[in-house]
């Protein structure tokens, strides 16, 4: 083989892999919408992990970035140790998809239609297709269609190069004899692991085994054992994956590698046993690479129909090596997850629901607690606001890097959402905790509100408590009719509030208040109204995700000059209802 034949294989192995990272990187944006239901519906069930773990697989062309996905979400604790087995599992059987495809390489026949399955066939007009979807193409997604059939076409044309590379291989003594040496079963799987483990593709170790395979010099003896070491050693990049995680995360690596090792060990057991008591005679035929893929199928399928039913096991094996950590650590979004920016985007959203709603409780908790102080609704508004502090800080940090990932428009616009409104949460979980003060210092200096300002309170009260649970709704929801009703309502607070102030000072005036008890109903008039404003900013915010042509600026300004029937009859509608409620 001459340093020429070398230097091809080479390249014919970067483009390979090159290919492989371009189309899965584009599959994953192309179902990364479904991919993220997907996963948002998954279960304890094993056979519905299993399923999933192979339709995704499937869908993106990567165990690879399936497992470090898992390592992730495990760390970010979205998602339960014993929830991935399956997943992984499946994720084994649907990287054999791969393998079936490069086996195309071998195909060979005189039918047009047959000839037409073979990469020097179709990959051209893969790749014309694909260009002219990159070029001409408007939508996002249709773009990364090409890029994806691109992709494909690169890595059939590194497949070709690699088999072309290696050909000469089949009339050379050398390589005959240096084939002897991995008909040792233990050498075989140990090059595999190695091999894989270094490009860090099982996929692309495979595909260089299919092509030594046309050589003519690859037994069954031979592939056999290198296939199962490369199922070992794809566990690297989960391995590598786990480092810096918590000791939940690291776990799904070990299961991982402990269901390759368990598999491998028993294959390895069978082999064995063909050679001691079976004539053994067929590990010396030819291998051919759709006879490669074959074995890869019933390698990874066979292990897992043997090992589902131990599930609970590989995960108390995968307990017993990694042990528990002293301290319990804080789980959070994993920056792994930009690998699926889809994932990532809707685990975000969860983090953000959850924001929402504890902002909701605290509100809620903190009016309560207004005109009936319990210590024990003040300490739990407290601590939501400090879990609410903590979200908007990282939530926000992470956002922020997320949004240089390629998403999708959809995408983009959930992140542009999420960013506008993050702050707004916090900043009205900081006015419940000002509301707690206030009843703090109410029941601390034992003052008495009038009556009628008592009745104007809870009136101001019920339309702060239904425009923050408008406002959680809509944004959790992405409802933009929801979102339409929020900025009348807030004008009504504000009339409210404008109202509450005027009867204050009259009531200061006839000597029905006093001025202490007036700088106290200052802070809570002050907290509503700009509770009602963050409200009013984040429904804008839900209604720039929904409306591609929504300019907030314009919106406002209709608003404003009453130009908008929407707002007009909304805001006539909560006028009346609160203003009858309102006491005279």
């Amino acid at each position: 083989m001459s340093i020429f034949a070398v230097f091809t294989l080479l390249g014919g192995l970067a483009f390979f892999i090159y290919g492989m990272n371009q189309m899965s990187h584009s599959l994953e944006i192309i179902a990364g919408e479904k991919m993220e239901t997907i996963i948002n519906k998954l279960t304890s069930s094993r056979l519905l992990g299993l399923l999933l773990g192979c339709i995704i697989t499937v869908a993106i062309q990567s165990s690879s970035a399936v497992t470090v996905m898992l390592v992730g979400l495990v760390n970010s604790g979205l998602m339960n140790l014993s929830n991935t087995v399956g997943i992984i599992m499946g994720s084994n059987i649907g990287t054999t998809v791969t393998a079936w495809l490069m086996s195309l390489i071998g195909v060979s026949s005189k039918n047009i239609f047959v000839q037409m399955l073979k990469p020097e066939a179709f990959a051209p007009v893969l790749a014309f297709t694909g260009i002219v979807l990159i070029m001409l193409a408007k939508i996002p997604k249709r773009k990364e269609i090409g890029n994806a059939l691109v992709g494909f076409a690169v890595l059939m044309f590194g497949m070709m190069l690699m088999s072309s590379s290696v050909a000469p291989l089949a009339d050379s003594p050398a390589f005959a004899r240096l084939l002897t040496a991995f008909r040792n079963p233990l050498l075989g799987v140990l090059t595999g692991l190695v091999v894989t483990a270094v490009i860090q593709s099982s996929a692309a170790s495979i595909g260089m085994l299919q092509a030594l395979s046309m050589t003519g010099g690859i037994t069954y003896g031979i592939a056999i054992p290198i296939i199962m070491g490369q199922n070992i050693g794809t566990c690297a990049t989960a391995i590598l994956s786990s480092i810096g995680v918590s000791r939940n995360a690291k776990r799904v690596a070990a299961i991982h590698l402990s269901f390759n090792l368990i598999g491998t060990a028993v294959f390895m057991i069978a082999y064995y046993a063909l050679h001691s008591f079976l004539d053994a005679s067929f590990l010396d035929l030819k291998a051919t690479p759709v006879e490669i893929a074959v074995f890869h199928s019933v390698f990874n399928i066979s292990t897992t129909i043997l090992l589902l039913p131990f599930s609970k096991m590989l995960v108390r094996i995968a307990e017993g090596v990694i042990k528990e950590d002293a301290a319990p650590q804080i789980a959070f979004l994993d920056e792994r997850l930009f690998n699926t920016p889809a994932i990532a985007v809707g685990q975000c959203a969860a983090f953000a629901d959850e924001m929402a709603k504890s902002t909701q409780s605290a509100v809620s908790l903190a009016i309560a607690n207004y005109f009936d102080y319990e210590e024990d609704r003040a300490r739990a508004v407290g601590e939501l606001e400090r879990q609410i502090d903590t979200y908007e800080d990282r939530l926000g940090t992470y956002l922020t890097k997320l949004s240089g990932s390629k998403n999708t428009q959809r995408d983009k616009r959930r992140i542009a959402k999420m960013l506008h409104s993050i702050g707004d949460w916090e900043r009205i979980s900081d006015y419940a905790r000002d509301l707690i003060k206030s009843s703090m210092e109410i029941k601390e200096k034992k003052l008495e509100i009038s009556v009628q300002g008592t009745a104007e309170l809870k009136t101001l009260s019920k339309a702060v408590s239904e425009i923050v649970s408008l406002t959680a709704e809509a944004f959790i929801d992405s409802d933009t009719e929801l979102a339409a009703r929020v900025e009348p309502l807030e004008q009504v607070i504000d009339l409210l509030v404008s109202k509450c102030r005027k009867n204050h000072v009259r009531r200061l005036q006839e000597g029905v208040c006093t001025l202490e008890r007036g700088f106290v109903l200052a802070d809570t008039l002050n907290s509503y109204e700009r509770i009602s404003d963050h409200c009013s900013n984040i429904a804008i915010a839900v209604l720039e995700e929904g409306r591609e042509e929504f300019r907030p600026h314009e919106y406002m300004q209709q608003v404003k000059s009453g130009y908008d029937p929407v707002f007009q009859r909304l805001f006539r509608k909560y006028k009346a209802y609160y203003l009858s409620e309102f006491p005279k």
